[in-house]
């Protein structure tokens, strides 16, 4: 529990670096135990920040009183004070000590594991392999956003406190909703399950032709995809029970470069397949990989595509054959 408060409080800050961020990764995927620790601080860090002043002064009292009160209690219960009264020290210095907006709360899985994740206003997230994300909860808006991978949201709408899920290059608005949102790279796709959701771009340019103002809604059984080679947008129908497959193992892929295909199934892989040529990245690929049979996927590329495969004990590489 100490190194979890450590974690947390240093990921308070709302641009962790590359490095913190790859060091926590490897520390949450060490042990389950870890990731436990860590959620367990993340719900205490929220419900201070949104309980009211005389309630949230009794969670610091609590967790964290007064040091002459401390010689009384157990020492197991002492420790626990501790390093809960760490974690608010850092979250209370790093927001002012007065500002009692909700900190940043920072999210990730671990490659090859999903995880089920309940928001402080009630807003479930599935959140896929290998995948992180930010919330950023103030009293008139709700903030996510998705660095890395792929989540699914199941939203508890608050038409006063907009849900907006920022994806790279994509605002995506809940409009009363349960939608999927995958990001790899600057490439993201947005499919709908229930509702409606509003897409705009984040750098406040246009999402072309059919978006009027800048926007773009989709309701349930749509699925948009931006292509960050030519800026476009594309909407095309998906049945809402592949809008996200992964949560059955299936990863679902429509006319996509091989690259990005590759960087999601190297998500739910410990053995990351390379390329050697960056020109088969280029492939498109259509069709679906199981999780769970990644090798039998692979070992059947150089049937469809003119590679070859050469297996190490940490990698796979894909060469090309020379064959167009």
């Amino acid at each position: 529990m100490h190194t979890a408060a450590i974690w947390w409080t240093q990921l308070r800050d709302p641009e962790p670096s590359a490095d913190l961020l790859e060091r926590w990764s490897a520390w949450m995927a060490a042990d389950p135990g870890n990731a436990q620790a860590f959620a367990q601080l993340n719900v205490l860090g929220e419900a201070i920040a949104h309980a009211p002043s005389q309630q949230r002064q009794q969670l610091i009292d609590e967790f964290a009183p007064p040091r002459a009160a401390r010689h009384r209690r157990p020492l197991m219960a002492t420790a626990a004070a501790a390093v809960i009264g760490l974690a608010l020290g850092g979250w209370w210095l790093l927001h002012g000590g007065l500002d009692m907006a909700a900190p940043a709360q920072q999210y990730a899985s671990a490659v090859g594991e999903d995880r089920d994740i309940q928001l402080a206003d009630g807003t479930a997230v599935q959140l896929g392999a290998a995948s992180t994300l930010t919330t950023r909860y103030a009293a008139d808006r709700r903030d996510i956003d998705l660095r890395a991978g792929e989540a699914f949201f199941t939203v508890t709408h608050d038409s006063s406190r907009p849900f907006v899920v920022t994806a790279g290059p994509l605002h995506i608005e809940d409009m009363g909703t349960a939608f999927n949102v995958r990001r790899t790279g600057q490439r993201v796709s947005v499919a709908v399950t229930e509702g409606r959701v509003r897409l705009s771009p984040s750098d406040g340019t246009s999402l072309g032709a059919g978006a009027a103002s800048g926007r773009l809604d989709l309701v349930a059984g749509q699925r948009a995809e931006y292509d960050p080679t030519t800026g476009a947008v594309s909407v095309s129908a998906v049945a809402v029970e592949h809008a996200a497959a992964w949560r059955q193992h299936r990863l679902e892929f429509v006319n996509e470069p091989l690259a990005a295909v590759l960087a999601n199934v190297n998500r739910y892989s410990h053995q990351p397949i390379q390329l050697a040529d960056p020109r088969l990245g280029e492939l498109m690929f259509t069709g679906t990989v199981n999780t769970t049979t990644i090798d039998s996927w692979v070992g059947a590329l150089p049937h469809v595509f003119p590679v070859q495969v050469s297996t190490f004990a940490d990698h796979v590489v894909l060469s090309s054959t020379g064959q167009p």
